[in-house]
């Protein structure tokens, strides 16, 4: 798998990640830098250490899915990102009482934002030549874009946020389909 191809891949898995800084910039009052490194640390790293665990567990079933991965990578992707798409059209609210800032909080949404990023883990183990390297691309990306959310949060508040995880979404599903056309045609 060509680097083009896992950029895309970890620009559409960061979306989550990206939306839910947004929702966390726009919670400070006082918004310091540590904030946005916190939790962007937290985002990236999960979103980095997820591909690795569904690489372990696609590498243990490779023997037995090595005839069909290419519709089990289109599959996961294309499942990932209607997903994504579907949860951007969901009405959602932040409580009052939303601090991101609580490791606990951050915990829970570092788990919950990088949980795609597990089924790619899998899709990657069976089309990517090294998933240390995806990985490490991943979680920079998504370093990166959360850290910037979090100040577009405290400036913009939520006035993105849907629009991005429809993006992200688009793009799974997009990157699915570029694997099965390469694959049966």
């Amino acid at each position: 798998m060509d680097y083009i191809t896992i950029v895309v891949i970890a620009v559409g898995l960061a979306m989550d990640a990206f939306v839910v800084s947004i929702v966390s910039g726009s919670a400070y009052k006082q918004l310091r830098i540590r904030h946005a490194l916190r939790i962007a640390l937290f985002f990236g790293g999960f979103q980095a250490f997820m591909p690795l665990i569904g690489s372990l567990a696609g590498l243990t079933l490779r023997e037995y899915i090595e005839s069909c991965h290419c519709w089990i990578a289109f599959g996961l992707l294309t499942a990932v990102g209607t997903k994504m798409i579907y949860e951007s059209f969901k009405i959602k609210s932040v409580e009052e009482n939303f601090d991101p800032s609580n490791i606990f909080v951050l915990l829970v949404l570092s788990v919950a934002t990088s949980i795609d990023a597990l089924a790619v883990g899998i899709t990657l183990s069976l089309i990517a030549g090294s998933i240390i390297t995806a990985a490490v691309i991943i979680g920079l990306i998504t370093f990166v874009l959360s850290y910037l959310g979090v100040f577009i949060g405290k400036k913009f508040g939520h006035f993105f946020e849907t629009k991005l995880e429809a993006i992200g979404g688009l793009i799974l599903i997009g990157i699915g389909v570029k694997i099965l056309l390469e694959h049966v045609l």
